[in-house]
C-alpha cells in the first residue's frame, strides 16, 4: 500500500514525482524518467531548454495517477489527452518566443 490515500491525492494542488513515486511505491526517479519518456502516463514533463537552462517540469494529474495506480487509465483517453496537451504545449511555446521578441 502506498503512503497516500486516492483522497489524499485528489485534495493536492500539487503532486511532486517524489509524492507521486511514494503513492506508486516505486522510485522517484523512475517517475520522471517514466514520464519524461512518455511511459508514465500520469501527466506530462516539459523540457526546459534555453541559453541558460536545461531542466525538466513535471504536471502530475491527481485522477491519471490515480487511475493508473488502480489500472483502469484508458489508453485512448490518453492518447486524446496527451494531443491536447502537445498543442497547448505548442501554444505556449510559440507565445514565449513572441515575448522575448518584445
Amino acid at each position: 500500500m502506498g503512503k497516500y490515500t486516492d483522497d489524499e491525492i485528489r485534495a493536492m494542488k500539487k503532486i511532486t514525482c517524489k509524492i507521486a513515486a511514494d503513492y506508486l511505491g516505486i522510485a522517484p526517479m523512475a517517475v520522471s524518467i517514466g514520464m519524461q519518456q512518455d511511459r508514465l502516463p500520469i501527466g506530462f514533463a516539459i523540457h526546459n531548454q534555453d541559453r541558460y537552462t536545461d531542466s525538466w517540469s513535471y504536471n502530475i494529474i491527481a485522477e491519471r495517477l490515480i487511475a493508473y495506480n488502480h489500472g483502469t487509465i484508458n489508453e485512448v483517453q490518453v492518447e486524446g489527452i496527451e494531443r491536447n496537451l502537445e498543442r497547448i504545449i505548442g501554444e505556449f511555446t510559440e507565445m514565449k518566443k513572441d515575448l522575448r521578441k518584445r
